[in-house]
């Protein structure tokens, strides 16, 4: 595996230096036509694009500021900036990011958020569907946040259904759920096993929908469109087969993105405001509205009707809120670079 340094600046000068993950050979001069790098290694792989403005700083990993994840299509791949400045220059590196355990990377790409009116027990907030653009990829959680996971994050497990640490964590707010995602952020930037400006946080309610579908668009779950729920057993707990209670993560079928409880368990918080309505036409990495008085909860939980597990399901929650059938899964990504 190689990976590459390079700067650019406004005037597209720059040089280039070619190191191996362990060494660093002497940098060429060349000219450059664009602000980017060329990336050469293994198809598939995970790598973390990263900048300094100081040729000085290279050698301080904190001084590298992530600005994409990206998995790589082909051997060599021509990275181009979208995010250069108008002035300055930046030096690139793209180094190989394992991820953080129990994550999947999930890809850039287009999805149909939302349900057709004529989809089976459609509810009128699911429309209109809306064409989401998601321009970069991003980690998420495997599984649900469990409550062991939860108690060595925050030091205490709030939850009701105890007595298996591998259950999800419950019976947390959005406030409690975002809390445990910054002191996460913390602990892992300050042990150097994420890059400065990568944050742990909550899905968008569109991440959610995203990966939940896993380029499914027009189905009503990842694995078909089960009008009967026949096959819904296989993949959640609800209120069907759960027995009222929580159980522990990874125990149903995943996604095809190897994602487990997506649906049913616990209902999952996003970081959106809830709106009563979809935003309708084409939409690029939608935060949703600016304000609100309830957050997006998605997937259903152990106690919902099976209705409430489909892909589109969508409700609103008051963020101070707590449900014993309430958690959460985390997303890995860079904030602004």
């Amino acid at each position: 595996m190689k990976l590459a340094l390079r700067v650019a600046t406004a005037l597209v000068v720059g040089c280039t230096a070619t190191m191996r993950a362990s060494a660093q050979t002497p940098a060429g001069l060349n000219i450059q036509t664009y602000a980017g790098l060329t990336i050469t290694g293994a198809v598939g792989t995970v790598y973390s694009v990263e900048y300094v403005t100081d040729l000085a700083q290279t050698n301080n990993p904190s001084a590298w500021r992530c600005l994409e994840f990206l998995q790589l299509p082909a051997s060599p791949h021509l990275w181009a900036d979208r995010s250069i400045p108008a002035s300055g220059k930046r030096f690139y590196r793209a180094r190989v990011f394992p991820g953080a355990t129990n994550m999947v990377f999930i890809p850039p790409g287009t999805f149909r958020m939302g349900s057709t009116t004529n989809e089976v027990d459609h509810f009128e907030d699911e429309c209109p569907q809306t064409d989401v653009i998601i321009t970069r990829g991003f980690w998420m959680g495997k599984y649900l946040v469990t409550q062991g996971e939860y108690l060595a994050v925050m030091g205490n497990n709030p939850s009701y259904f105890t007595g298996d640490t591998n259950r999800p964590v419950e019976t947390v707010s959005w406030f409690d759920a975002t809390n445990y995602c910054g002191t996460l952020t913390g602990r892992e930037q300050a042990a150097g096993r994420i890059p400065t400006n990568c944050v742990y946080r909550l899905p968008t309610e569109a991440e959610w929908e995203y990966a939940c579908r896993a380029l499914t668009s027009d189905r009503r779950f990842s694995y078909g469109d089960d009008p009967g729920y026949t096959n819904l057993s296989d993949y959640a707990w609800y209120k069907a087969n759960s027995g009222g209670t929580t159980h522990p993560v990874g125990q149903k079928l995943p996604n095809p993105w190897g994602l487990y409880d997506m649906y049913g368990n616990v209902y999952e918080l996003c970081q959106d405001w809830w709106v009563a309505k979809l935003p309708g036409g084409i939409v690029v990495d939608p935060q949703g509205p600016g304000a609100g008085s309830s957050r997006v909860i998605r997937g259903g939980g152990y106690y919902d009707y099976a209705l409430g597990c489909r892909s589109a399901y969508r409700y609103g929650f008051p963020p101070s809120n707590k449900g014993a059938d309430g958690g959460f899964r985390a997303v890995l990504a860079p904030s602004q670079p």
